[in-house]
């Protein structure tokens, strides 16, 4: 696999430069966010389930939630899978996603072996259990497994950001996010970080947890 790999945030910073350089308007987003979190996080089960947790729920929602599943050491899959709905729905999840994360604790990931793989196969690995929408895979390849060009065009935050930065007249779409994206390769994942950052600054809300 030859793919470049987020460790520090001098790989953040080397990205971020690199992007300033091809387009004006991610140099003018650069300078107004800032120094750009590293958003590393571990690999590994609880933090696909902490993706799944996050679906289509306001930050501070998924936040709150995840935090009451770690006060319940429910993040490992046996403890997911022993658990009845009672307790799963007491903690804040939807029957759709007590569905999804008991499909996820069921699914028997190899995450070890999923560092090893293109990007491309990792996302199409994940995207195989049910509950795991590329959304959430990109966003495992993004952080979990630190892939410098991989881009969750689908992310609403993402979407809204681009329209604000390049002015256009409506959010754009995911197809159309697409396309756009390609000009930021092989720095994907940095845009999306200069792009989540320039959410927060404008919106004065995260648009990533």
């Amino acid at each position: 696999m030859s793919e470049a790999i987020i460790v520090t945030p001098a790989d953040v910073e080397k990205g971020a430069e690199a992007l300033a350089g091809i387009c004006p308007r991610m140099a003018e987003a650069r300078a107004l966010v800032g120094p750009l979190p590293l958003r590393r996080k571990p690999e590994g089960f609880s933090q696909l389930l902490s993706a799944i947790v996050s679906q289509q729920v306001s930050v501070a929602s998924a936040s709150a939630i995840w935090a009451r599943m770690e006060a319940a050491s429910l993040t490992t899959p046996d403890a997911v899978m022993q658990a009845d709905d009672e307790t799963l729905r007491a903690i804040g999840l939807s029957r759709q996603k007590m569905t999804y994360s008991k499909a996820l604790a069921a699914a028997e990931i190899d995450f070890d072996s999923l560092g090893e793989m293109p990007s491309e196969t990792v996302i199409a690995r994940l995207v195989e259990v049910p509950g795991v929408g590329p959304w959430t895979a990109e966003i495992y390849a993004m952080f979990s497994l630190g892939r410098a060009d991989v881009f969750a065009h689908g992310d609403l935050a993402l979407q809204e950001a681009a329209r604000m930065l390049y002015d256009l007249p409506e959010r754009p779409k995911e197809r159309q996010m697409r396309d756009m994206a390609q000009a930021w390769r092989p720095w994907r994942s940095v845009a999306a970080r200069i792009l989540w950052a320039y959410y927060r600054l404008e919106k004065q809300r995260e648009g990533i947890r």
